[in-house]
């Protein structure tokens, strides 16, 4: 069992880590740092998210709180109202993609971003520090508002941008969805619906109840590439329960990695126009950044975490940007990850090119990148590896903005600590996957002294 926070909010298992008390102090520490104004809450599906949103609004409430509540809706969605309102803040109600037994907190500034490195300690402070006596009687009355709307808003939003109005509407072809019976089990067959497509349903019933592994990796999605075979659809659409990672099969049931979600909408806004940098995480493919150089535009890299590629977008005015974990972040629509704004560029992209899932990936640059991970007892010996690292390689660009990156003309290694578990990870791409492996052996053989 396990309670971890990181700059990707709070995470802990049911029972004896995520309490009613552990919620009710987070959402309290939050309402403490936040200026006075309005609060928007949303959950990601999981039973477990109801008693969680209960005391949330509660604690909020009692705190005089204005809670604008979403009920189930994805991340990007919560981000997206947040943004696009009155409100100070907002909280995600979610685990991302871990497993059932797990809940958790995400939380968002005003512009519906997620708390940075500063504002996470100011979070963690007042999380830890004794919480104060109740607001008197007479104040204990926060109001509450519960918007339906939410979804179809988001939906909207989505159609609304440019990259995503760059092609007629679809005629009718089939595409599947598995939302993993979440949070984006209603928005997503909309959103397709209104670009023209038939949605089959596949894992889309709102009950929360995930129908197989949450985290859409392709062992997890037999069921989407049988159903894209069966149906002949164009293509299969896979998310994660809080609906901000996208994952896509192609035509012939088919996964085409989630790598190439980010790449595929990287050329999908460039093509339409759009001319501006690209930012990506440093443990990206760097296909991303072949697509950007065929644009003339730059890919700046950042480290790994949404509010650092969100930060480093808007410090250098980039257009689009993500993560190779099928995290698309178009700040035209809003600053965070979503899978809808995934869907709506890409799709857009095949009908104006006039292609095929599979032919559009045909198209990329083509590498083959290899991920390790294990266990890590020692964070300081790690660390002190990263010198000894970048000094192997006095050919290369070298970055220690996120543990130590290393890259090269047309290959690249990333070694760092997770955010969230744990574990440390080497990350290497190359033109083959025996060269990729290579680096990975080159680099764990410094590790391990």
């Amino acid at each position: 069992m396990a309670c971890i926070r990181s700059i990707s909010g709070l995470r802990a298992t049911l029972g004896d880590d995520l309490t009613p008390t552990l919620v009710a102090r987070y959402a309290w520490a939050f309402h403490a740092i936040l200026p006075d104004g309005p609060i928007v809450v949303g959950r990601d599906g999981r039973p477990s998210g109801a008693w969680i949103e209960d005391i949330v609004v509660g604690t909020l409430r009692a705190c005089g709180r204005r809670v604008v509540v979403l009920g189930m809706a994805t991340t990007p969605t919560v981000q997206l109202l947040t943004e696009h309102s009155e409100a100070v803040g907002g909280i995600a109600i979610t685990a991302s993609h871990n497993p059932a037994p797990w809940n958790g907190l995400k939380f968002l500034d005003a512009g519906g971003v997620f708390l940075d490195a500063d504002a996470n300690v100011k979070l963690w402070q007042a999380v830890d520090s004794a919480m104060p006596s109740p607001l008197p009687s007479e104040q204990q009355h926060g109001s509450v508002e519960h918007r339906t709307d939410a979804d179809a808003f988001h939906v909207e939003r989505v159609l609304s941008i440019p990259a995503a109005q760059t092609a007629p509407r679809a005629a009718g072809d089939t595409v599947v969805v598995d939302a993993v019976n979440c949070s984006a089990s209603q928005a997503a067959p909309l959103l397709l619906e209104k670009l023209g497509y038939n949605v089959v349903k596949l894992y889309c019933d709102a009950s929360g109840n995930f129908p197989h592994t949450p985290e859409p990796l392709t062992e997890n999605l037999t069921d989407l590439g049988n159903a894209v075979r069966a149906y002949s659809a164009a293509f299969g659409v896979a998310i994660d329960p809080d609906g901000d990672r996208l994952v896509l099969f192609d035509e012939h049931g088919n996964p085409i990695g989630e790598e190439r979600t980010i790449a595929l909408a990287t050329k999908a806004v460039l093509d339409s126009g759009e001319r501006g940098d690209v930012v990506v995480n440093f443990s990206t493919t760097r296909v991303v950044d072949d697509i950007a150089a065929s644009y003339g535009v730059t890919c700046h890299r950042a480290p790994v975490g949404e509010i650092n590629v969100v930060r480093t977008i808007q410090s250098t005015h980039a257009v689009i940007g993500g993560e190779g974990s099928g995290g698309v972040i178009y700040p035209a629509c809003h600053s965070g990850r979503d899978s809808l704004v995934g869907i709506g560029v890409i799709s857009s992209y095949l009908r104006s090119r006039g292609l095929t899932m599979s032919q559009a990936c045909a198209e990329l640059p083509s590498y083959a990148m290899i991920k390790t991970k294990f266990p890590l007892e020692n964070r300081e010996a790690f660390s002190a590896s990263f010198g000894i690292i970048a000094a192997s390689f006095p050919e290369a660009s070298i970055s220690t903005l996120d543990g130590v990156f290393i890259g090269m003309a047309d290959r690249w290694v990333h070694v760092r600590a997770s955010n969230t578990e744990p574990i440390a990870r080497v990350i290497a791409e190359a033109p083959t996957a025996e060269q990729a492996q290579e680096l990975i052996h080159r680099v764990t053989a410094l590790i391990n002294g």
